[in-house]
């Protein structure tokens, strides 16, 4: 169990025996080659530490079917570790269900984590880039509506990556859950099963929540674009809309 709140929150109280890693730590906004290179050392260096090895079944959650833990499925699948999923309804939901609350911290238990990327699950600017102009890949932006149209600027530029369907994350949860498949379907229903499909916002925790929701709808072929706004935004060869 991982528990993927702020340490400010974790030690109020926590599913007992979940270990604490605040995942916002490790935001990434170079999907060059040599970004995604030191991402992935990154990556495992905090994998390990968190004590994951190739025979564990891991279970990330925060407050509600948030976008941290959301960060951490789409991370453990990207390194081929398909044994993960997330506390649907986070320590909102076990609170209302009266279970069992630990407040003493538990050690984190260093490993040697060695998951193998998988392209499948990420996305980089160029591949983006390329998907501007490709009728068979959805470009899912899970940012705020004030952020897509430009009123909300986080970036060097305001607007969205161009062909970009703005759907906002907190869409997908209703009284702290993933909303039922039914509901999420309405959500995205302008989206082809068949699609390859791309999610992105600020810094890829949004995008997150999004790729999960759309792996629940049963959507093969999903990634993450890793550096988001936070790179498109900020790099002045790419093309925006606003």
């Amino acid at each position: 169990m991982i528990d993927s709140r702020p340490f400010s929150e974790y030690k109020n109280g926590h599913v007992p025996g979940a270990v604490n890693i605040d995942l916002f730590q490790l935001h990434w906004f170079d999907t060059t080659k040599r970004g995604i290179k030191d991402f992935n050392r990154q990556s495992r260096l905090l994998l390990s530490n968190i004590g994951i090895s190739k025979d564990s079944k891991v279970i990330f959650y925060d407050n509600v079917s948030g976008i941290s833990s959301a960060r951490g499925v789409w991370l453990l699948l990207y390194f081929s570790h398909k044994n993960v999923c997330m506390l649907d309804g986070g320590f909102e939901k076990w609170k209302k269900h009266r279970y069992p609350i630990e407040v003493k911290s538990n050690p984190l238990r260093n490993v040697g984590f060695i998951g193998k990327p998988n392209s499948k699950f990420i996305a980089d600017a160029k591949e983006v880039l390329r998907s501007t102009s490709n009728k068979n890949v959805k470009i899912v932006d899970a940012r705020s509506r004030e952020e897509y149209v430009g009123f909300h600027v986080r970036a060097a530029r305001r607007g969205h990556i161009p062909s970009a369907l703005n759907i906002d994350w907190s869409r997908n949860i209703e009284k702290d859950v993933f909303k039922s498949k039914r509901k999420l379907s309405k959500i995205y229903s302008k989206i082809p099963k068949n699609s390859q499909v791309i999610t992105y916002c600020q810094g890829g925790y949004r995008a997150a929540n999004a790729f999960v929701a759309l792996r629940i709808l049963g959507y093969k072929k999903v990634k993450t674009y890793l550096g988001s706004w936070g790179e498109w935004g900020n790099r002045p060869e790419f093309p925006v809309e606003v």
